[in-house]
């Protein structure tokens, strides 16, 4: 079992410069693998606006993609599609194909994403569905994973963006002095920003769902 992901760029038809806005994302998801490599395969582009990829644990996906948010300048942004379930190489003339319920799941999610953010939920960016067969402990952990990423996508969507470069830092083991000194500002500047943008909630949720501590 492992944890296959769906990105898909959000408005990429709207985008002024759609081959910048590639750009822009391959040296993003580079960045964020370089700072904190979790990925078994980083996302990479497959057809249109999708990009696929695989973590061997929810908790990595999660600390990933948040990651990968907070890196996006204004106007990029992905909404993602998490299927926990097993994922297998299907041999094929054009090289190895990726198949499996992992993936049917993650489609099954990102549609969910895609539906809710358009009614209720506009900064609704992530979900999981977990594949036939789950047991009770995944179950339950997706269950409250899923509650930890709605309220995460509120605050990453009313976020800055210095105030997500801030909260990046923090993730990467930025010290606040260092911070300021990045931004040219005052530390008790990257304080307060950290402190209205609730970074610190945002943090420990996802260190608790990883089983550390923030």
């Amino acid at each position: 079992m492992v944890i296959a992901v769906i990105a898909d760029i959000i408005g990429s038809r709207r985008l002024d410069d759609r081959a910048s806005a590639q750009r822009i994302l391959d040296e993003t998801i580079a960045r964020v693998e370089g700072d904190l490599p979790l990925a078994t395969q980083r996302l990479t582009p497959t057809v249109g606006d999708e990009q696929q990829g695989v973590y061997d644990r929810l908790g990595d996906a999660l600390a990933s993609l948040l990651m990968l948010q907070l890196a996006l300048p204004d106007g990029i942004s992905f909404r993602f599609g998490l299927g926990v379930g097993d994922v297998r190489p299907i041999a094929s003339v054009h090289g190895t194909l990726s198949d499996g319920p992992g993936w049917y799941a993650a489609r099954d999610a990102i549609e969910t994403v895609h539906t809710r953010s358009l009614r209720a939920m506009p900064r609704m960016r992530t979900w999981i569905v977990g594949a036939p067969g789950q047991d009770e402990v995944m179950a339950g952990e997706i269950a409250a994973s899923n509650a930890y990423l709605l309220a995460r996508d509120e605050l990453v969507g009313e976020m800055s963006e210095r105030e997500r470069r801030l909260t990046y830092g923090r993730l990467t083991g930025s010290s606040q002095a260092a911070l300021a000194r990045d931004e040219g500002v005052t530390q008790p500047s990257v304080s307060k920003s950290l402190r209205s943008a609730g970074a610190a909630a945002l943090i420990e949720g996802l260190a608790q769902l990883r089983g550390e501590r923030a």
